[in-house]
């Protein structure tokens, strides 16, 4: 482990940086995942990723990231609200289901692992990175239902704070205050800041020409797929 996580003791508290070779590693797994996934095949158009999805998802994983720099709100022990950067990796799987959404989410969770770690044990790194923001791929199964683009988001959300919970609760319960439960203070800390981001992000896409724009988005997306059913309202 200690080539590529360094171990960190601070007021009686372990935790871990990524090391140099750490980082090159979780590059390769991005990569090497990004590389798997083109090969798989995609159970409603028989194809592999076309350029124009990983361009599309591209674009929108660094919208992501970049608004994840943005805190409008950062709370003191990690967490924070930011300019809708999960509802860009939710999109993702909105234009293009499933399949591309939890490969485009997974691979966000790494990269928000290698920009901001918080490394206390390895089921601590999955828990927190690589399942917390991997399951804001679950809005491709709403890529073509009724309301899809906001029932996505929303199931996106609520699966990262199921497992941010899960997290506070095993592996942060000390944090709690006195005479509160750990998965009472656990909900409370994750559900303010995410509730807040949804929020605001929900607020901002029912704004007609938001949402104009959006639906002509997801055409100019999939505008070579025929069969491609776009439903935003």
């Amino acid at each position: 482990m200690s080539l590529f996580l360094e171990k960190i003791v601070e007021d009686g508290y372990t935790s871990y940086n990524v090391t140099p070779f750490g980082y090159g590693l979780f590059i390769v797994i991005i990569v090497a995942a990004m590389i798997v996934a083109s090969f798989f095949t995609n159970s409603e158009s028989k194809n592999r990723f076309s350029t124009k999805q990983l361009v599309f998802s591209a674009v929108c994983m660094a919208l992501a990231f970049v608004t994840s720099m943005i805190k409008l709100i950062d709370l003191p022990m990690g967490g924070s609200v930011t300019l809708f950067s999960m509802f860009f990796i939710t999109f993702i799987g909105y234009l293009y289901g499933p399949r591309t959404g939890f490969t485009a989410s997974i691979a966000y969770g790494f990269l928000q692992l290698i920009a901001d770690p918080y490394i206390i044990s390895i089921p601590q790194l999955f828990c927190d990175y690589i399942f917390a923001f991997g399951i804001l791929g679950v809005s491709g199964f709403f890529a073509s239902k009724k309301y899809g683009l906001f029932k996505g988001y929303i199931a996106g959300v609520i699966g990262r704070f199921i497992f941010s919970v899960i997290s506070g609760v095993i592996f942060f319960a000390d944090y709690a205050p006195e005479g509160m439960s750990p998965l009472g203070y656990s909900m409370a800390y994750n559900g303010s800041y995410l509730a807040a981001e949804a929020l605001l992000t929900i607020v901002v896409c029912l704004v007609p020409a938001v949402r104009s724009a959006l639906l002509r988005l997801k055409v100019m997306a999939n505008e070579t797929d025929l069969k491609v059913k776009v439903s935003i309202n």
